[in-house]
């Protein structure tokens, strides 16, 4: 027997349900009052049929085009990726689509990607980036959240990471793991980053430390280079904090260039547990979980809320993990 090609109609589901196309349409789209059992007869009625709504119909009875537009400026897909993941796993319930827009850190191709999305008539946007800096708000016509890149307007709706307490549990685990000369190797000075990570390290670490902290750039280059002037400078050092991920296994690297063993003679943690890079370093990195998904699944939950008539201003700061590997703990 050969299945049928033809699509399921709307008036297919309204004479399995018993009541009009007009209703069974309502029903589907959550409009108009309809009892609750109405609207349950109805949906099992489109499951049964398998019906999917038409999205087009379904935009123009409900003014809405079902659709959220995300913009970031991360245009390697570091951080971006794993938020629009999260934001489409929230999203996905209410069967919205998510359009990616990269601005390429530059603010005319960001404009001209907001005059699109809200050409297209999107009903909310996601603002993202690749760093931590508060970044200037955008002048949308529809709800805006930003994730892990705040606005510097605090009416905004914001969602960033708490990098201080990673930073903090890095150096803790140190310290607990009965280290006590500790050096810290991060990113460029002027990054938000590099310095919230710096000043949590510095305050945890406190007398520990064995200088000061090492800035340069987030490569893994700068960290085989500061390993090798940390141990010029402190030969008795047994641990090391990175500012990022990059950093630490250009310093694991470096120490065993120099015949140190990691973590038997120096511990040591990254930051951003980004899979590629930590997992394939030697050893494994010790590091700290932005939980990016859980950001992007919270900014895709505010801006449902947002569409509803009902936003969260303000600044919601996410948690961070500790994920510890063999470059602390021998296996």
């Amino acid at each position: 027997m050969t299945e049928s090609l033809v699509p399921v109609r709307i008036v297919d589901v309204a004479a399995l349900a018993g009541v009009s196309p007009g209703t069974a349409s309502k029903a589907l789209n959550g409009t108009g009052q309809l009892r609750a059992e109405t609207r349950e007869r109805v949906r099992r009625a489109a499951e049964q049929l398998g019906f999917t709504p038409d999205p087009l119909g379904r935009g123009l009875s409900s003014g809405r085009s079902y659709t959220v537009g995300l913009i970031t400026t991360d245009s390697f897909g570091r951080f971006s990726i794993p938020v629009m993941l999260g934001a489409e796993n929230a999203l996905g319930a209410g069967e919205m689509s998510v359009l990616l827009c990269d601005s390429r850190d530059d603010p005319l191709r960001e404009q001209h990607y907001l005059r699109t999305l809200q050409a297209r008539r999107v009903d909310a946007i996601i603002v993202t980036g690749r760093r931590t800096d508060p970044r200037p708000p955008l002048a949308a016509s529809v709800p805006v959240v930003y994730a892990f890149t705040p606005s510097q307007d605090p009416r905004d709706t914001s969602l960033t990471v708490d990098q201080a307490g990673g930073a903090a549990a890095a150096a803790t685990h140190l310290l607990d793991l009965g280290r006590r000369r500790i050096a810290h190797v991060t990113g460029p000075e002027d990054h938000h980053a590099a310095q919230v990570r710096r000043t949590a390290v510095e305050t945890t670490a406190g007398d520990a430390l064995v200088g000061p902290a090492l800035h340069g750039d987030w490569s893994e280059r700068w960290g085989r280079l500061a390993a090798d002037l940390l141990l010029r400078r402190h030969p008795d050092l047994d641990g090391i904090t990175c500012g990022s991920d990059q950093i630490a296994r250009g310093v694991c690297d470096g120490l065993r260039d120099a015949g140190r063993r990691v973590p038997e003679d120096v511990a040591v943690v990254g930051f951003d547990d980004w899979d590629v890079i930590a997992l394939a370093s030697r050893p494994p990195l010790t590091t700290v979980n932005l939980g990016l998904e859980a950001l992007g699944r919270r900014a895709g939950e505010l801006l449902l809320d947002a569409v509803a008539g009902s936003p969260s201003p303000g600044t919601t700061t996410m948690p961070t993990r500790l994920v510890v590997r063999q470059s602390t703990v021998p296996a």
